[in-house]
């Protein structure tokens, strides 16, 4: 049985999950011999070219993600959904081990591994997560890459629930990713955390949903008992609507305020619709369809119109 020549050997492979480089064991003064009759004996398996597992039979993600950085080499981190998997932004594990290094070094591609490169690979890099990854803020628009804008705005909810990120982290983000698709639609709704009422998701609801699918025209910012306000109200109607803004789940002091709120709008006979941002972007009409619908119930008799009709 092969015993390390060096607690701080022990503690790098305890800490790459069993893996181990060849520079790493000669550094520390393991002979290729003794690499070799490690080998033989079946006691540790090549995983790829240089890089080892002294614990044979173990092939689950943290040990495929951390061999992929170590035969990347300096500068490696997962990237894309492989980072996205790491932060638990996303729920499935990814077939390839996607890795980014940086652009002044070539490194191929191995089974099972897909790497790419990137000038930003050294800033993107979270200084502090192991296995080393691209930083969460980042992943979220590097997973939103071809997707229609509600992934990213989900996703950004996602990151701040968990608190992977702040909104003013995500937005410095996007800040540095000119070429990021749905940028001015993702600036306002980062920018709309923090704003509370009258904010941009409430001007988008009015704007998108009730003027240019011809709903009548509510209330808005109605006050009601001795602090409370309603976002939009229409009167006649007894049909609240309440548009939160906040990508992340709110806190459970917010909830406990927002359940009140409903209740209270329910004894005095008001039904309440809550919408958050993936309601109104990319497309408001199906909000604007559950919107009419419930006015129609309670009394309207007017008719949606298109939204491109003005």
């Amino acid at each position: 049985m092969w015993t390390s020549p060096s607690r701080l050997l022990s503690a790098r492979v305890a800490g790459q999950f069993g893996l181990v480089t060849r520079a790493q064991l000669i550094g520390a003064g393991v002979s290729p011999k003794t690499l070799e009759c490690q080998l033989r004996a079946g006691r540790w398996v090549r995983v790829h070219r240089d890089v080892y597992l002294t614990t044979p039979g173990r092939r689950d993600w943290s040990v495929r993600a951390t061999a992929a950085l170590l035969v990347a080499g300096d500068g490696a981190a997962l990237s894309r959904a492989s980072a996205g998997y790491a932060w638990g932004l996303v729920r499935a594990e990814p077939h390839l081990v996607e890795v980014v290094v940086p652009s002044s070094r070539i490194v191929h591609n191995r089974p099972g591994i897909a790497v790419t490169r990137s000038r930003y690979a050294v800033e993107r890099v979270d200084p502090h997560a192991w296995p080393h990854r691209v930083q969460a803020a980042h992943t979220v628009f590097d997973l939103a890459v071809g997707h229609p804008v509600d992934r990213a705005i989900a996703l950004a909810a996602t990151a701040i629930d968990l608190r992977l990120a702040s909104s003013a982290e995500l937005a410095a983000a996007l800040a540095a990713r000119a070429r990021q698709a749905y940028r001015a639609v993702l600036l306002e709704a980062l920018g709309d955390v923090a704003t509370g009422s009258e904010s941009a998701a409430e001007v988008r609801y009015v704007r998108d949903v009730e003027r240019a699918h011809g709903l009548p025209k509510s209330r808005r910012q109605v006050r009601f008992g001795r602090n409370g306000r309603r976002d939009a109200e229409y009167e006649g109607f007894g049909v609240v609507v309440e548009i939160d803004g906040r990508l992340g789940h709110a806190a459970w002091t917010d909830q406990q305020r927002d359940g009140r709120r409903d209740r209270t709008a329910a004894v005095t006979g008001r039904v309440t619709l809550r919408c958050y941002w993936t309601d109104l972007v990319p497309s408001p009409c199906e909000l604007a369809v559950e919107v009419g619908a419930v006015l129609r119930q309670r009394g309207w008799r007017d008719w949606l119109r298109p939204c491109g009709v003005r």
